[in-house]
């Protein structure tokens, strides 16, 4: 996909620390951007208020996604696992149903997310996810199998999709647009850290990059020892903590 053909996006969860670096990405590439987030988060988008239109409203309400996404040419969804009422299976199967059949469909979420079973991943790691998993269902907070499902969902569309899968995330300058493998375990992967400013840059910029069409790209941080070690080792790599909440933020 061209940029000419990317005129407007629309970002679900743009309030979230994410969202709000994916609406300064956006707007700096000259697109006309929408906003969804939850009525009480409106006020975190002040800065950007009279550059994009707000569609206040939950990002799993059918109603507020159809009329957020309506004519936009590319859709960036914040896949949240948190709240236990099928908050990321909804809003995943709301942009599915209501974007534009044309439209550039772009999700994040963990790199807990697998798609053809070929990650490979420690026994740490899928150790924390199943705690994750258990704690957020025990104080009814977070729903990890949901974003699975919503997951699940988006890998059997035909849409134009592509579903990001974060790693740990920090704050900080950027460092340039992130590595990325097909699968988890490849040891460009190995630093497991991201700058969150990058990963909405790599969710922006893969609105334009038709390689990444249902792809599954694992995300890290350009500049992090696996990256600079590994990068170009392999077929799979290529340059462009907490599992349950690497994809983005609480709902916003």
């Amino acid at each position: 996909m061209s940029t000419d053909r990317t005129r407007k996006v629309c970002i679900v969860g743009a309030s979230g620390k994410l969202g709000r670096y994916m609406v300064r990405h956006a707007l700096d590439r000259g697109y006309d951007v929408v906003g969804v987030c939850r009525e009480r988060s409106v006020p975190k988008l002040a800065p950007f208020a009279d550059r994009i239109t707000i569609v206040p409203g939950p990002t799993n309400d059918r109603d507020v996604i159809r009329t957020a996404v309506a004519g936009c040419d590319g859709v960036l969804t914040v896949l949240v696992p948190w709240g236990v009422r099928q908050y990321s299976s909804g809003t995943a199967q709301a942009v599915l149903d209501h974007a534009d059949p044309s439209a550039r469909l772009v999700f994040s979420c963990g790199w807990h997310i697998a798609r053809d079973g070929a990650d490979r991943y420690s026994w740490r790691f899928k150790a924390a996810v199943r705690i994750a998993a258990r704690l957020g269902r025990l104080v009814r907070a977070v729903e990890v199998d949901d974003q699975v499902e919503a997951c699940r969902r988006i890998f059997a569309s035909d849409r134009r999709w592509t579903v990001v899968r974060g790693s740990d995330l920090e704050e900080g300058p950027s460092q340039g647009l992130p590595v990325w493998s097909r699968h988890i375990g490849d040891p460009v992967l190995a630093s497991n850290l991201t700058r969150r400013v990058d990963f909405a840059l790599f969710m922006v910029e893969a609105l334009t990059d038709d390689t990444l069409v249902h792809e599954a790209p694992a995300i890290v941080g350009r500049l992090t020892p696996s990256a600079q070690t590994h990068a170009g080792d392999g077929p799979s790599p290529e340059a462009a903590g907490n599992p349950a909440t690497s994809a983005g933020d609480p709902p916003e």
